[in-house]
């Protein structure tokens, strides 16, 4: 069956393949004393000659003809003429090889044209041959970029038709030690052949103590010239292009032409030689039959071990094509055949040999691909449980993020040594392939296979351990823990984890509120703290199913959130729902203040206060830090907790520490960027929006650094984790194995709540049954929380007793407002944040405050203040033209400022307010603080 994976937007993440120029370079490395230049920028060449260099580990000289602004504008056939004239004086060859790029392709420069007027122009020149090859990098891949350059070559070249013997090869794009096999392999038959491109010695050389500027191997323009002439050619590939360099030969000069596919394996060596035999008339040579016996041996060795292979085979087509045919001939099932050519046709050369395989082994689906990204080839090899790849090095982010052993072949080898030796063509390049391939299945079964034993056998006894000596672990096999209003069932005797009820030690709590008196050792202010929280935690229903006698108050005094998730649509007026993210009303903290007073005289058994939006609490942080300021001076017992998505923990960690903040949830969906990435629409960090893997990276981060800043500090850390089918769902234990580590007290796997208007609104929530699996095998790793009930910003009581809706018609004493106007200067960039500095203010935007909103008045344009150090000397009169600009506004917000604008500012009774924040909220920020002062 052919299924292929489809990509989220347009766009590649992460490209399987690279560009068509490399592979005309490469090509053209195979000819002797030939040099070659791109027509376009620098960065092209740079890029091709940094990989070509670390994988060949040999130096490499290409040109560029250094194309800018004004070439891609007017044509660059003058920058090409001079790079030709400089190239050719300078290094002296024989051959040029004239490739273009994305940038002169999409200004049609016509090179052919362009070098038949330089050597016009030049005719001293005309005993250089200059080959051009049209190769855009958006026209395909190295691979045909690589048989673009080989048919140029052909077609470009004035050849000598004369018939001799020798044998034309044609070659893909192998390794230098595949291409020296391939010419033992002649040699053996005692053939004379021209073999196109020969880069054995040229791109695989001996040590010299001198460098030679031109490749002194190769094949020579001399033989190019005479290859019109030969008996027959031989084109080693495993696709039948329909212009190819030996299909150029034949129509154009009658050269009989054979193809041959890439002779890896039993099956394609064998084929190369029955050639071979018949061209020669030769039988084949001993030395290659006891090859062939001992490659026959490797492949009975290693049979009883290949049946567990499931592999991903990704590269170049012909690699791909060769790659699938010795496995297929082992016994090694290709889960995923992938290229990041668009070559729809893949499945053509590949799918005989799948389902051969395939249903040996009762296999339904498979995976066939064409045009794809490593992105998704890396969600497919989770899906199909592979267990080893075959790729060139591209694959080694794979490799580490699914701990799936790469086998390394083609181009390009960046993290190892030798990338040009190894050989894949021939019966000794098929055996050493193989032995790596088996190899790779047999390590992975011999370090797995004891742990997989030991789950298999041990793991249910390890776990029933784990619980009876987690005291206050509350397990159940129902959605919730609940209570009969008085306390948690208990049994002293054992701990029941399939019970519906909580089966806890009664001496818990107790143990944890009420230390030992036999300790007579004085406790530190570290240790005193500790216990404070821990008491604390045995009264917060969220962290303690035996707490559900206590309640807990949400205040709803955080609207903004500075992540948006695809599961998510905040509602601020919306009394139906019960979820996170939903309040009837945003408070003020004097509101929400004036409410707890309310609520706590009326709910006696109100221990906790917690923020949890309906944005994110620290995207609100000073309404959240004026919040508990206020409740802290009216009640120091209160439990001070908070939710948040994490992104500026880091910031405020310490600052909620000092307000005595004692338990922080934290809601992490991914600890891997790229998963991350499909969860977050986007995140406003630092002024700047970022999507995708950035935005996964850059809040990951922050979450996992806030949470050990807290941890350090004794804060007890819980962690949500919102189960998302088919993105992070069987990624959620790698998260709490993480959440572990870094000493967390509790996770909470809660299943998503389908929102209408989100982005993951028609995804299916994993079921009650799901739910429990995941917190059953999480919870071997650390406690669970089995008891959340996803509450609102606004919820009120305890968990199974909502008293939220006595407390909605509440309405608090209005804050005193003032009839004044103000009007403000705001400095900003982008118009939405304030982030410029004022001295770099070009026009000011002016916003003016009324009966407590906010209005957008105008722009005025100004002198820039600071311009320079040239400019210094003319300062005053400067400040003086914007002060008189802004003289009928009564403030100025700015990011920052220097202190002499401020000095003058301040004498004109203007005030200044340095923050970084939306322009509405730092516009009323600033008018409050006005009315303050002027009262």
């Amino acid at each position: 069956m052919k299924s292929k994976v489809q990509p989220l937007v347009n766009l590649n993440v992460n490209p399987c393949k690279m560009c068509m120029p490399m592979g005309a370079m490469t090509a053209f490395y195979g000819i002797k004393n030939c040099v070659s230049i791109l027509h376009g920028s620098q960065g092209c060449s740079t890029y091709i000659r940094r990989h070509m260099a670390t994988h060949y580990n040999e130096p490499i000289d290409i040109a560029s003809s250094s194309l800018t602004e004004h070439g891609t504008v007017y044509g660059g056939e003058e920058n090409l003429k001079k790079g030709l004239t400089n190239l050719i004086n300078l290094y002296h060859p024989q051959v040029v090889g004239v490739a273009t790029t994305c940038l002169a392709e999409t200004i049609g420069e016509d090179i052919n044209r362009i070098i038949q007027t330089y050597y016009e122009e030049n005719p001293d020149k005309n005993d250089v041959t200059i080959i051009p090859v049209h190769s855009a990098g958006y026209g395909g891949t190295q691979f045909e970029g690589y048989f673009a350059a080989l048919t140029s070559i052909v077609s470009e070249v004035e050849m000598d038709t004369k018939p001799h013997n020798k044998i034309n090869i044609i070659a893909s794009y192998m390794s230098p030690a595949d291409m020296r096999t391939l010419k033992d392999i002649c040699n053996a038959f005692e053939l004379e052949i021209i073999l196109l491109p020969d880069i054995s010695e040229n791109l695989d050389g001996i040590f010299k103590e001198k460098y030679s500027r031109l490749p002194e191997s190769g094949t020579d323009i001399e033989d190019i010239k005479h290859m019109a002439g030969a008996r027959a050619t031989i084109e080693i590939s495993n696709m039948d292009f329909e212009t190819s360099p030996g299909k150029v030969l034949k129509e154009k000069y009658g050269v009989p032409y054979t193809r041959v596919n890439v002779p890896v394996g039993l099956r394609d060596n064998d084929s190369l030689l029955r050639i071979l035999c018949k061209i020669s008339g030769k039988e084949i040579p001993q030395v290659l039959k006891q090859q062939r016996g001992r490659y026959l041996d490797a492949m009975i060795d290693s049979h009883k071990y290949n049946a567990e292979g499931r592999a991903v085979v990704f590269g170049e087509p012909d690699f791909v094509i060769s790659m699938i045919r010795i496995c297929e001939e082992n016994g090694v099932m290709p889960m995923i055949t992938a290229t990041g050519s668009v070559f729809p046709h893949l499945a053509d050369y590949v799918k005989n040999s799948l389902d051969d395989i395939a249903k040996r082994y009762f296999i339904e689906d498979y995976m066939i691909a064409d045009d794809v990204d490593f992105k998704d080839i890396e969600t497919a090899a989770k899906r199909y449980g592979c267990n080893l790849m075959i790729g060139n090095s591209d694959g080694r982010r794979m490799e580490e993020q699914l701990q799936i052993a790469l086998v390394r072949r083609s181009f390009p080898v960046h993290d190892r040594v030798g990338g040009q030796r190894l050989m894949t063509i021939g019966y000794e390049g098929s055996l050493t392939l193989l032995d790596e391939i088996s190899n790779v299945i047999l390590s992975r079964k011999e370090t797995t296979f004891r742990g997989v034993i030991y789950k298999a056998y041990y793991h249910q006894e390890e776990k029933l351990e784990t619980m009876q000596m987690d005291q206050l672990n509350c397990n159940s096999d129902s959605q919730s823990c609940y209570t009969d209003n008085s306390n948690c069932k208990t049994d002293n005797s054992s701990f029941n984890a399939d019970n519906a009820s909580c089966n806890i030690d009664n001496t818990s709590i107790t143990e944890i509120t009420e230390p030992s008196q036999e300790i007579e050792i004085p406790m530190t202010i570290e240790e005193i703290r500790r216990q404070e929280i821990l008491a604390k935690t045995a009264t917060h229903p969220c962290y303690n199913c035996a707490g559900h006698k206590y309640a807990r108050m949400h205040l709803p005094v955080a609207p903004r959130c500075n992540v948006q998730c695809n599961y998510c649509v905040r509602k601020f007026d919306c009394p139906n729902e019960s979820r996170p993210g939903v309040t009837t009303k945003v408070l003020t903290p004097e509101e929400a203040f004036e409410k707890y007073k309310v609520v706590k005289e009326k709910v006696p058994n109100l221990t906790v206060v917690g923020i949890a939006g309906p944005g994110d609490a620290l995207a609100n942080f000073d309404e959240t830090k004026k919040t508990m300021e206020l409740i802290k001076e009216y009640d120091p017992d209160v439990t001070f907790c908070l939710s948040t998505n994490g992104l500026l923990l880091p910031t405020y960690a310490s600052e909620l520490i000092s307000l005595g903040v004692s338990h922080i949830t934290v809601t992490i969906n991914a600890v891997d960027p790229k998963i991350a990435g499909k969860i977050y629409k986007h995140i406003n960090f630092m002024g700047t929006k970022y999507e995708g893997e950035s935005a996964g990276a850059i809040l990951l981060s922050n979450q996992l650094g806030g949470l050990r800043i807290l941890v350090a500090h004794g804060i007890v850390c819980k962690v949500n984790i919102v189960s998302l089918k088919g993105i992070n769902d069987t990624h959620i234990p790698k998260i709490v194995e993480t959440m572990k580590e870094i000493g967390c007290y509790i996770t909470n796997i809660m299943p998503m709540i389908p929102v209408e208007g989100s982005v993951f609104e028609n995804m299916t929530s994993l079921t009650n049954k799901e739910i429990e699996k995941l917190r059953k095998d999480c919870g071997l790793i650390m406690k669970q929380m089995t008891h959340c009930r996803q509450c609102r910003a606004d919820a009120i009581g305890t968990l199974d007793n909502d008293l939220s809706l006595e407390f909605r018609g509440y309405q608090p004493q209005a804050i005193e407002t003032t009839d004044a106007v103000y009007r403000f200067a705001v400095a900003s960039k982008n118009g939405m944040h304030i982030d410029q500095h004022f001295g770099h203010v070009k026009e000011w935007y002016i916003y003016e405050y009324k009966n407590d909103s906010v209005s957008y008045i105008e722009k005025r344009k100004i002198g820039q203040y600071c311009e320079g150090s040239d400019a210094c000397d003319d300062k005053e009169n400067k400040i003086n033209a914007i002060i008189e600009t802004i003289a009928d506004c009564n403030g100025v917000v700015a990011m920052r400022i220097g202190e002499s604008p401020r000095k003058q500012l301040d004498k004109k009774n203007i005030a200044v307010v340095v923050t970084y924040d939306r322009i509405e909220d730092a516009v009323l920020k600033a008018a409050h603080s006005l009315i303050g002062i002027r009262k």
